[in-house]
């Protein structure tokens, strides 16, 4: 098993390098490349407890896709993602258990509802590199990863309930919905606990390696802590990631050069191995397909995969309107209220506060808008994955579940990932073409933005080293100010040789190298801290900020590198 186990690893991992070589999507290569494998008579069977499938691959998976979430983003586009990850698996697991209990009654209405539940989510892992590859637009990144992230916890909460109701637990929608709020509560608390803490950490701990270790283990505990205390796990990796995320800058520059390329890493063989499983559950479904029930359970398939295919647009189109109407509802009120001077007198009622602008207040009553070919990409992109294959291997260990119906479970659940990568995944670059789909337009306001807050950085820093020049003046005296030019001159053109633009004069007392770097590591702070301002009052795009950022971290970590393999004077 072991030996298998780093095969498939090792063949995935090469796959999907040449995916990335060649510039075509890696999950999608991979997975076909493991279905014809399963063909041959020499690729043993890998099996994998679903349980420890979901323990293992979906804790750092989840985490490192909510470190790369934008916050600000995730946010402003909540009521869009709440809406998908929560009531459309709701939706999707009930139309789907019906439609499962009318072809297949010997499943039973719990039984269906259960394989409902398992289908019902698109998956994180899928959403995020089909779409990165696809580079569609941040809007519709933002929405699709947001969703991911929080579906699965929707998911995995209805299967717990419909598990417990095959099992013989006398349970009700009022105790269906009591779980699903102590999940989130428990799993949200557990998250924030664990990112708080790890946050602490990650500002008093000045080894990146040991941060970064910590990070790859930190998501494992969280989610087990949560599982266990009967919260939801996905939530509480999803919450304690978007809260490091958020303060990853405020973290040394060496922790978020060391955890980049590690998570990078992570994710290629995690993501690899996972649609290689996929693929190679091909050989275990042909087995589970029995020929007396063969016609059944693929016509249960079909109109499975049927059923997600069209229930995903045909809630988000009227939802979307929906949502829309409401919105322009708390907009005239909100003018009412502006216009009667009740919301200026709100304002003055809360002393210590600042004062919310009525730009900031249309901000917060407004999503962020989706025209109604966002809205078509939106629903296309409703691969499945891990997810689903792990729930269903877990279900078809219920002891409650016959032979029969474990191995429909198993086999649907197989159908639909697979159909849904394929068909959905290779037709979506054909799809944003043909719409029109490009992020052209977040270039542009990326570009413009980026050129704003350079200058309003290059603003800030400059003021910071005049600030600097009278302690100069008074440290080394007025013969030292052409060296504290010289290096204004080139801070101005953002350039980092400090040594070059020492003066050497005798008799002086000089400023050391030590007194240089520690300027300009000062100048660099100011500059972070302009982009964090920026950041907070949502006047730059988070994804742009990290950009701008990392920019800085390689001016700080040329600025160490020199210091360190400069020649020592000699005494």
């Amino acid at each position: 098993m072991d030996a298998t186990l780093f095969y498939v690893l090792v063949g995935a991992v090469v796959v999907a390098a040449i995916a990335r070589w060649r510039g075509w999507p890696a999950p999608l290569l991979v997975t076909v490349v493991a279905l014809a494998a399963s063909f041959l008579p020499f690729i043993p069977e890998l099996e994998i407890d679903g349980h420890v499938l979901l323990n293992v691959v979906l804790p750092p998976l989840l985490y490192s896709a909510a470190l790369d979430v934008s916050f600000v983003g995730f946010k402003r586009s909540l009521p869009q993602i709440r809406r998908l990850g929560i009531w459309l698996v709701l939706l999707t697991a009930v139309v789907v258990g019906l439609v499962a209990w009318l072809i297949l009654p010997a499943l039973t209405l719990p039984g269906a509802l259960l394989l409902g539940a398992i289908v019902a989510p698109p998956d994180a892992v899928s959403a995020a590199a089909i779409g990165r590859k696809l580079g569609l637009p941040r809007r519709i990144m933002t929405v699709l990863s947001g969703e991911s992230l929080i579906n699965d916890a929707t998911s995995l909460t209805l299967y717990r309930v419909f598990a417990a109701i095959i099992a013989g637990a006398a349970l009700n929608v009022w105790d269906g919905i009591w779980q699903f709020a102590l999940a989130v509560v428990i799993g949200v608390v557990v998250g924030l606990v664990f990112g708080i803490v790890l946050h602490q950490l990650r500002m008093r701990v000045a080894d990146p390696v040991v941060i970064g270790t910590f990070g790859l283990l930190v998501p494992f505990g969280a989610y087990a802590i949560a599982e266990h205390l009967g919260g939801s796990g996905v939530l509480a990796v999803v919450a304690m990631g978007l809260y490091v995320g958020f303060n990853a800058p405020r973290t040394d520059y060496t922790t978020r050069q060391q955890e980049a390329p590690l998570w990078l890493s992570a994710d290629l063989l995690l993501e690899s191995f996972v649609f290689a499983y996929i693929g190679l559950m091909f050989r275990r479904v042909l087995s589970d397909l029995g020929s007396e029930s063969v016609e059944h359970i693929l016509l249960l398939s079909g109109a499975v995969l049927l059923t997600v295919l069209l229930v995903r647009p045909l809630y988000i189109y009227p939802a979307h309107a929906f949502a829309r109407w409401q919105q322009r509802v708390r907009l005239r009120r909100w003018e009412r209220a502006s216009t009667a001077g009740r919301f200026e007198q709100k304002q003055r009622t809360r002393p210590g506060r600042q004062p919310t602008t009525a730009e900031q207040m249309k901000k917060r009553l407004t999503e962020p808008e989706l025209s109604w070919k966002d809205n078509a990409i939106i629903s296309w992109a409703g691969m499945r994955g891990v997810v689903t294959l792990a729930t269903a291997l877990a279900a078809a260990d219920l002891a409650a579940l016959d032979d029969k119906s474990s191995h429909a479970v198993v086999v649907v659940a197989f159908i639909v990932t697979v159909a849904t990568l394929m068909l959905q995944g290779l037709t979506l670059p054909f799809l944003i073409k043909k719409l029109g789909i490009a992020s052209d337009v977040d270039q542009a306001e990326d570009a413009r933005a980026t050129a704003a807050v350079r200058k309003r950085s290059r603003e800030a820093g400059m003021a910071f080293l005049e600030e600097k020049r009278d302690e100069w003046t008074a440290k080394y005296g007025p013969s030292e100010m052409k060296t504290f030019d010289v290096f204004t001159k080139r801070m101005s053109r953002v350039e980092t040789e400090t040594e070059q633009i020492q003066v050497v004069e005798e008799n002086v007392v000089r400023p050391s190298y030590d007194d240089l770097t520690a300027l300009m590591k000062g100048w660099l702070h100011v500059r972070r801290e302009v982009l964090l301002a920026e950041r907070d009052a949502d006047n730059l795009d988070e994804e742009v900020m990290r950009e701008l950022m990392a920019a800085i971290d390689a001016e700080e970590l040329a600025l160490d590198t020199r210091g360190a393999t400069r020649p020592q004077s000699r005494a």
